[in-house]
């Protein structure tokens, strides 16, 4: 590894930005070693670490030797680019030994040849604005060599029909479809299938993993180790994919597609769109019981006994009960309708297997019956979902992935609380003795590069005052800093208050979440001088602004996980119930963690350097805030906006700060 990523090393001679890094070599080492020693590995490898390559020089290295497949799954589909357009040609231009490499997204992200083919003579299309847009699909699924959605850079993220023409695996006719041969997903397994080096990302390894054992055989080729790139994230996907759901889409989708059959029978297929109408008005009837007490967005449990309960020493259903049963008789009347057809037409038995898959699903879901489940009520928009996922999936990984994978390497920049991976050994189900861990040293230099502020006197974040304060320190903040600054909520709510208080008082653009989309918004921070950007969660992690542009990062509360969520508060109860205590086994360093995410949007090369602002006073005024303070990187703390402003001055070394 010294000598690929040394001083004089090969990619020195190669990479225009190389740098040494100790902890890249360190981590690459670790890597190798595990491979050839057949363990597993936990890395926390801190931004500027250069993990991507210390991870993928060792496994290539070992893909090679061995003749064996290493799957590298990442957190998002933007890594997982990064590693197929950056990261992996220029290991392919450098490396002595040629290797082949090949990525797979979800099936949805892809086009469908066959369902294109339908849809052109099936309406489809939601407005006259979509013709274009379809158009264009149209003529570049012809022409495409991936059919990976991504390539369409103008197709708005919120079209409608996309969902009508992808590849998802449940409207999947396989090897009877026409298209079979020339289809996306087919020519996507075969170039994995010859890879040395597969890239997924981490809801197609688990969707994979699930179906693994069972009658619908796989979804990746065989493997014999895996690399978890941003590995933080697999307690929360894994739950998904081990656990049941049924959508009002899914049922609505059932609906149209039996209206679609291709049935020549009249009476057939009156009879049939009969059916799926009087399935869709009992499944309105069904989500409406859920939406009379459910007005707002969110997440929401089911009660025991939300569709039967004990009257008088006998079960009875509920009025929601009664409506689960009425849609499950329907849904039976029409797989057994489907039934007739399922020899002839392959659509109808794709159709049968959906249905009957549904319905096991709401049983699942509405009985309840397996204790290990949390079961509860997701209201999205127009989408209602009801879930059941397991409460605690370290059994069900350690079963099916670490048992049974030679090596698994799981690396992120947040791994540790309190510079100890037992939090996330323990969440995974990695006994000890199992998995060797490194904590691998970051090259910046946090000491010079940055300064923690913690103000000096504010209100508990429970209190009615606190935004008000809250509002004032960020103006001060922000008026030091020329803007160029990251505000991260932990609530919609948080976030629009301190929106509206901050950007009446200040002169500096100041950009809300929920404006525009995503990148969009991102854009639009980097290409505005002195910009300020509000925003939540889905800031906090996998956001990159290099430079001045961000040089101060001021995060309003300790991200505590909302105790009220089903799932948060079901592991938490489990917790309890097994000896634990779950709001330090359990809420303590799954909070140091999510923190740990958003302060690592303000360092990423080695000349950034600016502020990170923590406004909550708990880090100081309650004993576990030393938990969250020792696993930030080691820089000064602060409580004097004077050495702030400092900062940014260019003055001397600090007046004042407090050290570990």
């Amino acid at each position: 590894m010294e000598k690929i990523f040394g001083r004089d090393g090969l990619i020195s001679q190669h990479h225009t930005d190389y740098e040494y890094r100790h902890g890249q070599v360190k981590m690459a080492e670790a890597v190798l070693r595990a491979f050839e020693e057949k363990k597993h590995l936990i890395v926390e490898a801190g931004t500027g670490t250069g993990k991507t390559l210390a991870y993928l020089v060792p496994a290539i290295a070992y893909a090679l030797a061995k003749n064996k497949r290493v799957i590298i799954s990442t957190g998002t589909k933007n890594l997982q680019e990064q590693l197929m357009e950056k990261d992996i040609p220029f290991l392919q231009k450098v490396l002595p030994k040629k290797f082949t490499a090949s990525y797979m997204k979800g099936r949805s992200n892809y086009a469908c040849l066959y369902r294109i083919a339908k849809a052109e003579m099936q309406p489809i299309l939601e407005g006259l604005d979509e013709m274009d847009y379809f158009e264009e699909v149209r003529q570049w699924a012809r022409e495409s060599e991936t059919g990976d959605r991504g390539e369409l850079v103008n197709l708005p993220e919120n079209i409608s029909f996309w969902s009508r023409i992808n590849a998802k695996s449940e409207t999947c006719l396989g090897q009877k479809c026409p298209d079979f041969e020339p289809c996306f997903i087919t020519r996507t397994r075969a170039r994995a299938e010859e890879a040395d080096v597969l890239i997924v990302n981490h809801h197609l390894f688990f969707a994979d993993l699930n179906l693994r054992g069972n009658e619908y055989g796989r979804v990746l080729p065989d493997y014999s180790a895996i690399i978890f790139d941003e590995a933080h994230l697999i307690e929360d996907i894994a739950a998904d994919y081990f656990g049941f759901q049924v959508s009002s889409f899914q049922l609505d989708e059932m609906a149209r597609d039996t209206d679609a059959l291709p049935i020549t029978d009249a009476i057939a297929t009156r009879d049939l769109t009969k059916l799926a109408a009087k399935m869709i008005g009992l499944a309105d009837q069904f989500w409406i019981r859920f939406a009379q007490t459910r007005g707002q967005d969110g997440r929401f449990p089911l009660v025991p006994n939300a569709f039967a309960q004990k009257i008088n020493g006998e079960i009875q259903p509920t009025p929601l009960g009664e409506a689960y049963f009425a849609l499950d008789t329907t849904l039976e009347r029409l797989e057994t309708a489907l039934d007739r057809f399922a020899e002839k037409i392959t659509e109808a038995e794709n159709l049968i297997k959906r249905v009957r898959q549904a319905r096991f699903d709401l049983e699942f879901v509405c009985t309840q019956a397996e204790k290990n489940y949390v079961y509860w009520l997701e209201k999205r928009g127009k989408g209602m979902f009801l879930r059941a996922s397991p409460i605690d999936v370290s059994m069900l990984l350690q079963d099916k992935l670490f048992d049974k994978v030679e090596t698994v390497v799981m690396t992120s920049a947040t791994l540790s609380s309190n510079g100890k991976f037992d939090f996330i050994k323990d969440r995974l189900g990695l006994e000890n003795g199992k998995a060797d861990t490194l904590l691998a040293p970051s090259s910046f230099d946090y000491q010079k590069q940055a300064i923690i502020y913690l103000p000096r006197a504010m209100p508990d974040p429970r209190t009615p005052e606190f935004t008000q304060l809250a509002a004032s320190e960020i103006v001060k903040l922000i008026n030091i800093t020329n803007g160029r600054a990251f505000v991260l909520s932990t609530s919609l709510s948080s976030m629009n208050a301190l929106y509206e208080l901050v950007s009446m008082r200040v002169n500096f653009p100041c950009f809300v979440q929920g404006s525009m989309s995503k990148a969009g918004l991102l854009e639009r921070f980097r290409k505005t001088p002195n910009a300020v950007l509000f925003a939540t969660s889905s800031f906090w992690q996998g956001v990159d602004v290099r430079g001045e542009q961000l040089s101060c990062v001021i995060i309003d509360k300790l991200p505590f996980a909302v105790p009220t969520d089903p799932i948060i508060a079901a592991r938490t109860r489990f917790i309890d119930d097994n000896g634990g205590k779950s709001f330090f086994d359990y809420s303590v360093p799954n909070a140091v963690i999510t923190l740990k995410q958003g302060v690592g949007r303000l360092i990423r090369s080695a000349t950034d350097k600016g502020v990170i602002a923590l406004l909550d006073p708990r880090l100081k005024t309650k004993s576990y805030g030393r938990d969250f303070l020792n696993s930030l990187p080691r820089t000064r703390i602060t409580s004097e906006l004077k050495d702030v402003a400092q900062m940014f001055s260019g003055g001397e070394a600090l007046s004042h700060y407090e050290s570990e």
